[in-house]
């Protein structure tokens, strides 16, 4: 009788603490979704929303209409600009004028996709070092954790097209400054993720090393490259995605590559050519991921069936 009543009373004890603690929870779920609400549109009204202004209507009057609203028809009107004539009958006479210099935009997309080769090559290695010294599991003290990580941290906050800005003044217009530039930002960027791929590996191995009397450059060969190999092949894909990307937009400040095109497109408004760019970068983009993801998967043994 005795234990049947403290059964039942350990029962209720539980499902007391069990309900506080969901209330505790739910309650804390609602603070976190209020304190995310209200800084979207806190932000939403500083980015200009929410604004109402007086704009031109068709019929040439004017009126207080949504600026966001308001502004969407334009977005309309210049997207159907760049689209070209296309017939039937004439289909073929209309691509090749809508793609008139697809020579030149040929060689200036190999350009964009060698500055983009290159400046992953530069920036894997030089993120790769790094990352195992910007580890907190790995690096050798707490000094050099510490310079390392700032200095990953200044390589990619400063944006590409800054650093595209300061290497032209350096290097002239050219490729070679799109290549640095990318370079350093790509290094910061991989640096971080392939730290934190390092400092989530399993640390036998490296002390199995170390047992044996094997170095700090001995534990990272043998006992940590193994592991974050796959990560540190995935991450480098995807960025050579993204440079490929970044390559074609720094042109437009004199780095090389189809951005100077797109500079050009723009200033003279030839919006037919922003579209038949904007379309070899696509399916330039479209190609390399799937490349991308196939050498993936056979490098890593996932290979699809």
């Amino acid at each position: 009788m005795t234990a049947a009543i403290s059964s039942s009373t350990a029962i209720a004890d539980f499902e007391r603490a069990f309900a506080a603690h969901r209330h505790r929870a739910r309650m804390q779920s609602a603070l976190v979704v209020i304190v995310l609400l209200a800084l979207f549109l806190l932000t939403a009204d500083f980015s200009n929303f929410f604004k109402v202004a007086q704009v031109t209507l068709s019929d040439g009057t004017r009126a207080e209409r949504w600026i966001l609203l308001a502004g969407l028809p334009r977005l309309g009107e210049y997207l159907a600009k760049t689209i070209p004539s296309l017939g039937w009958d004439t289909l073929a006479s209309d691509i090749a004028t809508w793609f008139w210099r697809w020579k030149i935009w040929a060689s200036l997309l190999l350009e964009t996709v060698l500055i983009a080769f290159m400046a992953t090559a530069l920036g894997v290695a030089g993120g790769f070092v790094l990352s195992f010294l910007a580890s907190r599991n790995l690096s050798p003290n707490r000094w050099v954790l510490t310079i390392t990580r700032r200095c990953l941290e200044i390589a990619r906050t400063v944006p590409e097209l800054v650093f595209a800005l300061i290497f032209v003044f350096c290097f002239g217009v050219g490729p070679m400054a799109g290549v640095l530039a990318i370079a350093l930002h790509t290094c910061g960027s991989l640096g971080k993720l392939y730290s934190e791929a390092n400092e989530n590996l399993d640390m036998r191995p490296l002390e199995g090393v170390k047992s044996s009397g094997g170095s700090w450059a001995d534990q990272i060969r043998y006992g940590a490259v193994p592991q974050v190999l796959p990560n540190i092949i995935s991450y480098t894909l995807l960025r050579f995605e993204i440079n490929v990307r970044s390559s074609s937009v720094i042109g437009y400040v004199g780095a090389g590559g189809l951005g100077q095109e797109l500079r050009t497109a723009v200033s003279l408004q030839e919006y037919t050519d922003l579209s038949a760019l904007f379309i070899i970068i696509l399916v330039s983009v479209f190609i390399i991921d799937w490349g991308s993801e196939k050498l993936r998967h056979r490098l890593i043994g996932l290979e699809r069936t």
